[in-house]
């Protein structure tokens, strides 16, 4: 039986998948991407952070202002770009070394985007400001909206 979430992220790919068909800028189809997730799933913060030499600079979001630079291998975000996969954090000040950009950041899910090539080139960063906001549905699609990012303009 399909649920309420699924239903939203069904509709959600299929939206994203027409509104970035055809365009070739990054920033362009990385703002929409955000805007479409933002507004489809009404979460907390919804943006990308770009990788840029030893770091992830941020990119196009929704929400409250955010950190610029991230670490590789800091907090969630360098954590998903060091280990090459996605990460959910069901309670964010349980992860260690957490960065905060909001206290009101409670949970969040971070999905790397990978180039043609297989190098991550992004990161698509999502908090919630409810504990344990993200599972399984939320990974699966996901991470088949950065696979139609990456196949579009990585």
């Amino acid at each position: 039986m399909t649920t309420e979430k699924e239903q939203k992220y069904r509709l959600l790919t299929e939206q994203v998948r027409s509104l970035i068909a055809g365009e070739e800028d990054a920033v362009a189809v990385m703002a929409n991407v955000c805007a479409a997730i933002h507004e489809a799933m009404g979460f907390f913060w919804t943006g990308f952070y770009r990788v840029e030499g030893d770091e992830l600079l941020l990119g196009p979001f929704q929400g409250p202002v955010a950190c610029v630079h991230i670490g590789y291998g800091r907090g969630v975000c360098g954590t998903a770009w060091q280990r090459r996969e996605t990460i959910v954090v069901p309670d964010v000040e349980q992860f260690p070394g957490h960065i905060a950009c909001s206290s009101l950041s409670r949970s969040e899910i971070v999905v790397p985007v990978f180039s043609g090539g297989g190098e991550v080139v992004a990161v698509l960063d999502i908090d919630s400001k409810e504990l344990a906001t993200f599972d399984d549905i939320d990974r699966q699609y996901l991470e088949a909206i950065v696979q139609a990012v990456s196949a579009q303009v990585f």
